[in-house]
């Protein structure tokens, strides 16, 4: 050797120093041999003590994590030597030898990989996988060497407390991770993969079927009532959160983890695990919107589509890989799907609003139930905003035929949808309409107005409490509001002017006759008694409104009547016939109004305006 390294180049030619090569290749190739051989004899005495048929022991990841380090590392040491000899004579004993150690070596940890995965299914749930802490998303290398060094015994069934560097799942991960390394680095990472798709897939399957994901064809949708089919969107909803929040989440980062040496092997195991399930759980939204249509139908339709909008980016992610494409194909096409029926849905609301035509008023004067039923539909369509805005988004109001006038739009919120804002706008403006036609019902005009207060002012405050005032504006909220004041003028002029009208302007001056002051008695307890007995059945359906309401008759027929009351009543003394109400009686009568209840002083009124009313009969 000293001769080799210190001969002087200046004396040496390429014919003398090609003879040198041989024997340094020779010793080095000598050297290394005697200590794969050294390496080999340990492995040896290792992966015996573990072959499945000699031992005893169950699990070696779970008696001792140090031997199960060492068995892992004479694998390694195995194969390296294997290398070594290939290099020297592929058909040697040696080669025979180790190749034997290597198959009792997998079939070790080709059990130690099931039982891992089996015994420790609670802590390998997709919640606690999905939950991992930053210390086990760090790199490759640095759970290798956490697994290195980690001095503990046992992976299953221990207690581990909050204060221990390492947690129960992670410990775990990290054993099957250096398993499927091992087997993978040594050719068998088939029947690595094979069992863990087996088992993985198992679970999924489990859970799935427990959070109701079933497979459906659209003739049996079809086939289903609407009292069937809402559960089970339902269940659907919570399936999707649970399905890409946890489960298909937690399966991605274990693959990920487990089998982060070969991009090919995660990429098969995650979607061989997860695909068939996820295309199932994506494929119920698509027979749903293809089902039979109904407006009652639109909101849970509304769910799904905003369900997949809110949760796209979890989708892309989790089911990134080239072979979980049809996943997202399939999630793409149930949201397109959705967003047709919403379409389709909203046309027939459409169409059956412009089409409905009522023929007979409402008892009362009170809000109609088409009112009710499209402000409540057009109130529940307002929390959808955000899908609505990408539904709508091409879907531009052409097919109106008569369209909106310029200033109807002037106060709508820029903030939000235009597409959106027009079409609410449309359908109300539709619904006022309806409600102006039921108005002309009435024969009485005084009730027209009160159907008109009530009717504008449950639209107003339906718009006022929801997000239909972001869509609508102040500006249409505050013209509105004014018509409702409007419109209750009118009423109270139409209804009460006979009544207002039979009091003295001035019922203070002094020239003010008896005869005079007991006609305009006999004239206002007729006028008041009509009016009264006309609008007992009448209805204010809106509490701050009626009250608003009364305040304002009060106003207008109690000071005067007061005012004359209190100086002629001397004179008329005992003639009930004259003097039938006294100033607190109009209280009570008009405190009974606007119920629906009957007749005032049917139910609450005071004795005395019972008795009055009564005589007045």
């Amino acid at each position: 050797m000293r001769g080799l390294l210190f001969t002087s180049s200046k004396s040496s030619s390429p014919s003398t120093q090609s003879p040198a090569r041989t024997p340094v290749s020779h010793h080095h190739l000598t050297f290394s041999a005697s200590i794969q051989e050294e390496d080999l004899l340990y492995a040896e005495q290792v992966i015996k003590r573990w072959d499945l048929d000699s031992t005893k022991h169950d699990c070696l990841f779970t008696v001792d994590r140090r031997e199960a380090r060492q068995f892992i590392k004479s694998v390694k040491n195995l194969q390296s030597a294997m290398h070594l000899f290939v290099s020297e004579n592929a058909s040697s004993e040696k080669i025979i030898h180790a190749q034997k150690l290597m198959q009792i070596a997998m079939k070790r940890l080709e059990k130690e990989f099931y039982q891992i995965l089996s015994a420790n299914r609670d802590v390998l749930d997709s919640e606690s996988v999905s939950n991992r802490s930053s210390r086990a998303r760090s790199s490759v290398s640095d759970d290798e060497n956490a697994w290195e060094e980690d001095d503990r015994g046992s992976t299953s069934g221990t207690t581990v407390s909050d204060g221990d560097r390492v947690t129960v799942s992670e410990m775990v991960m990290a054993d099957l991770k250096s398993i499927a390394d091992c087997m993978i680095g040594s050719g068998y990472g088939k029947e690595c993969v094979k069992i863990y798709k087996i088992l993985r897939k198992s679970i999924v399957d489990e859970t799935m079927y427990n959070l109701g994901v079933e497979k459906y064809s659209l003739n049996q949708i079809n086939k289903m009532s609407w009292e069937v089919i809402e559960p089970k969107i339902k269940a659907w909803l919570h399936a999707l959160k649970v399905a890409l929040k946890s489960l298909f989440y937690g399966e991605r980062i274990l693959c990920d983890y487990v089998f982060s040496s070969s991009d090919k092997i995660r990429e098969s195991c995650f979607s061989e695990i997860c695909k068939e399930r996820a295309v199932m759980l994506f494929e119920f939204p698509e027979l749903v919107a293809r089902s039979k249509k109904s407006m009652d139908r639109m909101f849970r339709t509304l769910d799904m589509y905003s369900a997949i909008f809110d949760q796209w980016s979890d989708i892309e992610m989790i089911f990134a890989f080239d072979a979980t494409a049809v996943v997202r194909t399939q999630a793409v096409t149930s949201y397109a799907k959705l967003g047709e029926a919403v379409r389709a849905m909203l046309t027939d609301f459409e169409t059956v609003l412009q089409k409905e035509a009522s023929k007979a008023p409402v008892n009362g004067g009170g809000i109609h139930p088409l009112t009710r039923y499209v402000m409540n539909y057009l109130v529940f369509l307002s929390d959808y905003i955000e899908s609505l805005s990408e539904i709508l988004a091409d879907w531009p109001l052409d097919h109106v035929t008569s369209p909106l006038p310029e200033s109807y739009f002037s106060a709508m919120n820029s903030d939000v949808s235009s597409t959106v804002s027009a079409r609410i706008a449309w359908l109300l403006l539709v619904l006022l309409c309806k409600i102006d036609a039921v108005a002309e019902l009435y024969k009485d005009v005084a009730q027209s107005y009160l159907f008109l207060v009530n009717n504008l002012n449950y639209v107003v405050s339906k718009v006022s409490n929801s997000n239909l005032r972001l869509l609508i504006g102040e500006d249409w909220l505050e013209k509105h509001k004014q018509k409702v004041k409007q419109y209750a003028g009118n009423y109270e002029r139409m209804g009460w002017s006979k009544v207002i009208s039979s009091l003295p302007a001035n019922p203070t001056v002094e020239n003010l006759s008896i005869e005079e002051a007991r006609d305009c008695f006999r004239r206002f307890n007729l006028e008041f008694n009509e009016a009264c007995q006309k609008q007992s059945t009448w209805v204010i359906s809106d509490h701050k409104l009626r009250d608003e309401i009364k305040i304002s008759l009060s106003k207008k027929i109690f000071p005067a009547y007061q005012t004359l009351y209190e100086r002629f009543r001397e004179h008329f003394r005992g003639v009930h016939s004259v003097v039938r109400y006294a100033p607190d009686d109009l209280g009570n009568y008009l405190s009974d109004l606007f119920h629906g209840a009957g007749a005032p002083g049917s139910s609450n009124t005071s004795s005395h305006s019972s008795s009055s009313l009564s005589r007045s009969r």
